[in-house]
């Protein structure tokens, strides 16, 4: 029996999450979980699995649901060292990192500290500190499990052994994307495009800033960024190829021409049972892929004029330090503007390559230098939309 931390419980990769449980309880219990403000989703999944600990993001919240479920005994917490507290708890053995954006990054931190098995779904660890991150998975001798598809596709497409090994077998990393809703868009057609559009991603259930991420392929720099560091490569190891149906979702190039790849329909709780269950596979109730009705397979190559935020991830990464964190805490601001309604569409990029060119890039030497590069870059981004840079 494995004690689930859930960072995330209300978001979708939660929700999934608590679909492998509740299927599995035999193999897992839900000992902890965290939410922001969804006292309501949150008192459901209190009054289902019955976690030990629940953290939420506010007092008021806290309170809240407290008194929705006064009748369970349910140690009911909130704030940032409260959601550390129950990541590294003596009666959990994974921690499950959904919670999204800047906000999972010490949590993530706590749990590997504490020689947890590791489920990211939170790329913005290794996103704004990676070395930092990889580094204490190293020291704490810590099982890391890519929970994203294309990653996780990735893990299973290589030797079932410590990330980064065999290497020297790996010619290229093949990150492959759905091209988002606006694959087929010109520019003049993104210039309009409004924020219900950008959230209808056409294969996959996500929250808004991810369905936005995805549309302008942010996410998908992001996940190059991460890999990475997971996979011990640089963005020149990396291709990112379009490939509409996602039903590939990743692949691994070798240097003898074999290429290997991981197929399935598009639900995330296939790599999420995979991370929970690994080495072992279990039943995650998806129905099996059939080639016969997929019937064709299309690839393309993405096009950065019209979709620069990938350049720019790679750019990020090539000039280290703070730089990733920098974009990446530029974007969830430029994301929360364009969801606002206060900038349009191709803003988002335009942002990103702004403050990453403007913003002073130092190196990380821990976590300190993150958080002051991210609170830097987010107040120079709030300053160019004050100004009215993008109305």
């Amino acid at each position: 029996m494995q004690g689930i931390c859930l960072l995330g419980a209300t978001g979708s990769i939660g929700q999934s999450t608590l679909d492998i449980i509740a299927q599995h309880p035999d193999k897992f219990t839900l000992v902890s979980a965290s939410a922001n403000e969804s006292v309501e989703k949150m008192a459901d999944i209190c009054r289902r699995f019955q976690p030990q600990r629940v953290v939420m993001g506010s007092q008021q919240a806290r309170d809240e649901l407290a008194r929705l479920c006064s009748d369970l005994s349910v140690s009911f917490e909130w704030g940032q060292e409260a959601l550390e507290s129950i990541a590294a708890d003596n009666a959990v053995d994974q921690v499950m990192a959904a919670i999204m954006g800047f906000a999972g990054l010490k949590p993530t931190l706590a749990g590997i500290r504490a020689g947890k098995r590791t489920l990211l779904a939170n790329k913005e660890s290794l996103v704004t500190a990676g070395k930092l991150f990889m580094d204490e998975v190293t020291r704490h001798k810590v099982v890391l499990l890519p929970i994203d598809s294309e990653h996780n596709a990735i893990y299973q497409s290589l030797p079932q052994t410590a990330l980064g090994a065999h290497k020297q077998d790996v010619s290229k990393i093949i990150l492959t994307a759905s091209g988002g809703p606006f694959r087929e868009f010109s520019l003049d057609e993104m210039k309009a495009v409004t924020p219900a559009q950008a959230c209808k991603h056409p294969n996959w259930s996500m929250g808004q800033k991810i369905s936005i991420d995805s549309a302008s392929l942010m996410n998908k720099g992001l996940e190059l960024i991460e890999a990475c560091w997971l996979f011990d490569v640089t963005p020149d190891e990396v291709d990112v190829v379009v490939h509409p149906e996602s039903i590939i979702h990743s692949m691994v190039s070798y240097r003898d021409g074999s290429v290997i790849a991981q197929m399935g329909n598009p639900d995330m709780k296939i790599p999420i049972a995979y991370g929970m269950s690994w080495p072992e596979r279990i039943e995650t109730q998806v129905p099996p892929l059939s080639l016969i009705d997929v019937a064709r397979l299309n690839f393309e190559a993405p096009d950065i004029t019209r979709f620069p935020n990938l350049k720019l991830a790679a750019d990020a990464w090539f000039m280290g330090g703070t730089a990733m964190a920098i974009l990446n805490a530029t974007n969830e601001i430029a994301v929360a503007a364009f969801l606002e309604e206060r900038m349009g569409f191709l803003d988002i990029a335009r942002l990103n390559e702004q403050v990453l060119a403007s913003a002073t890039v130092t190196q990380v030497h821990s976590l300190d230098d993150v958080f002051e590069a991210d609170s830097m870059a987010r107040q120079l981004a709030l300053d160019i939309i004050s100004r009215g840079f993008f109305a």
